[in-house]
């Protein structure tokens, strides 16, 4: 009797301290899951809105909708065509061209019976301000449709607005796979994107009868819509609290103005969990260790019952921790799937980058090309062979620049994971500065001289990423400072060739540059922290090195930034 008494108390004793230490375990690693959650949900939203924002400025200078605002019908027709098939292709809900007037011209879904076309949008405000200012964005309800979206719009040559309307029902599910509760607010603190569409259009926070009013008038949203959100913050807004049960919560601005993500994730469940399995592991312990000592008294018999049924004990907590482990690896494989989904959108919003500047640099070429071969067809009506054999001369070399940018453009585009084998240094270094011409701009360069047949092991285009990633930091890096300069030097010898990009800027500082590799560490206040961690992969995958170089280059002793690519010699 007396042993039971004393194995029930140091039993009842080890399962209470071991679960209050499994608590504080458990909430302290579930802030940084939530941290770093918030982080790639985020990344995916703003990937999506790198890649859509990319279109309106691409449509506005387009040779058919300029010609359709105040065109013929046939106009018109050729333009709501071509919308049409831009549309399918980018996945974009509606694409649609409105006159100075408000009128609708043309749209992507002319042929439905819900069509745009001759529809009047200057109630608006993204008409109304893409006119005064040159560009707006606004969510609201659509007006044909009742399907919320965001709708970014930019000026037509001062003739009319081009609108593309962006919805965000791929984004929420992905979220909802991933678990938790995930929404996206505007600055009054309305519920605009969500994994639970019940929450749409929700106020975080009381709004008031001026803001409420302005709200309703402009998203078109219905009387039941600003309802409070069924959860509450406290402890600012570390947590939530509603639904029976208390949220950690982690908020993170994205890349719309004004938007910010709120991801929360419920705690009660983790925590009881955890402080079961280690109350019954250290209640087992404890009851183990005076079934033991019992056993040691009693006849062998007993003895043997008495560790029968502590096996069986064992056998069913060893059950509980293997299915908590395989819940573990679902989390682990959705925040995979998060990882992978940030990769993609990274990779697309720098694609929008490059593709901008590689429109600019083939506007002049394509422009030269039209007057080369107008004034070419006069001359051969007139007779005069050699010139227009000149101009057609003249047109080729054109031709050949354009398929150097645009070639250029597709290497970069393509995951590259073939064959490693000796690529000429000059042409990485060539292909980089026709990548980042138009960001260089302004930029005074040093380039170094490189000795004819040097080449190296890698992949052209990854060697080539990894010098454009590098640059395009060191381009931000110097982007607010008096002198923007930046310098690229070689060194090699008989085993191994070293390129060293350095610039003006303010350099890293210490704090950063412990952490300089690993995922999310950045020091810009829209950056990601991922561009130096995919060129390090690259470079370990090569079987080179990728390094930050210490001295002026390090501590932010204005010095500025200097990393060092480590190649092996061909």
């Amino acid at each position: 009797m007396r042993w039971g008494i004393v194995a029930a108390i140091l039993a009842i004793a080890a399962a209470w301290g071991a679960g209050r230490l499994a608590e504080q375990r458990v909430v302290t690693a579930l802030h940084q899951q939530v941290e770093s959650d918030a982080r790639l949900r985020a990344a995916l939203l703003n990937g999506e809105l790198a890649r859509f924002r990319l279109l309106p400025l691409t449509l506005a200078d387009d040779r058919d909708v300029i010609a359709a605002i105040g065109g013929s019908a046939a106009a018109k027709r050729a333009l709501d065509i071509k919308l049409e098939a831009l549309s399918r292709v980018t996945g974009a809900p509606a694409i649609y061209v409105i006159g100075s007037d408000g009128i609708t011209i043309s749209a992507s879904n002319w042929r439905s019976a819900q069509s745009f076309v001759g529809a009047d949008y200057r109630f608006r405000p993204y008409f109304r301000d893409a006119l005064a200012r040159g560009e707006a964005s606004q969510y609201a309800l659509g007006t044909v449709s009742g399907h919320p979206g965001l709708y970014l719009s930019r000026r037509i040559a001062n003739r009319g607005v081009i609108v593309i309307k962006l919805e965000f029902d791929r984004i929420e599910r992905v979220w909802a796979s991933a678990g938790g509760i995930t929404l996206v607010r505007n600055p009054l603190g309305v519920v605009l994107v969500t994994s639970r569409p019940a929450w749409r259009f929700a106020a975080t926070r009381p709004l008031s009868a001026r803001d409420e009013a302005q709200f309703r008038g402009e998203a078109r949203v219905t009387p039941a819509a600003l309802a409070p959100l069924p959860v509450a913050a406290v402890d600012g807004e570390d947590r939530f609290v509603g639904l029976g049960t208390t949220f950690l919560a982690r908020a993170v601005v994205t890349a719309q103005p004004g938007w910010q993500l709120l991801l929360l994730q419920p705690i009660e469940t983790a925590v009881a969990a955890a402080r079961r399995a280690a109350s019954v592991s250290a209640a087992l312990a404890t009851i183990a260790l005076a079934a033991l000592a019992w056993a040691w008294r009693q006849r062998v018999t007993q003895s043997r019952r008495r560790t029968e049924e502590l096996e069986r004990a064992v056998a069913r907590q060893t059950a509980d921790l293997r299915r908590e482990m395989d819940e573990r690896a679902e989390s682990e494989a959705r925040a995979a799937e998060l990882r992978e989904a940030l990769r993609q959108a990274n990779r697309l919003a720098a694609l929008g980058q490059i593709t901008a500047s590689v429109a600019h640099e083939t506007a002049q070429p394509v422009a030269a090309i039209r007057t080369y071969a107008a004034s070419g067809a006069t001359l051969l009506d007139r007779g005069a062979m050699a010139e227009a054999r000149e101009n057609f001369v003249r047109i080729g070399g054109l031709a050949e620049r354009i398929g150097a940018v645009t070639a250029q453009l597709r290497g970069f585009a393509r995951r590259q994971t073939g064959e490693v084998r000796p690529v000429d240094i000059a042409e990485v270094i060539d292909g980089a500065l026709l990548i980042l011409r138009q960001q260089l701009r302004g930029v005074t360069l040093d380039l170094p001289t490189v000795a004819p047949q040097l080449a190296v092991i890698g992949g052209k285009v990854r060697l080539e990423q990894v010098l454009v990633i590098l640059m395009q930091n060191a381009v931000e890096a110097i982007a607010a400072c008096e002198t923007r300069q930046i310098a690229l030097t070689l060194a090699s010898d008989a085993t191994h060739v070293r390129l060293v990009v350095a610039d003006t800027g303010p350099g890293v500082s210490a704090e950063i540059a412990e952490r300089l590799f690993t995922p999310f560490v950045t020091s810009r206040p829209q950056g990601l922290g991922l561009g130096l961690v995919i060129a390090h992969d690259i470079m370990v995958e090569l079987g080179g090195t990728l390094r930050l170089l210490p001295g002026e280059g390090e501590g932010g002793r204005g010095g500025g930034a200097r990393f060092e690519i480590g190649m092996r010699r061909a």
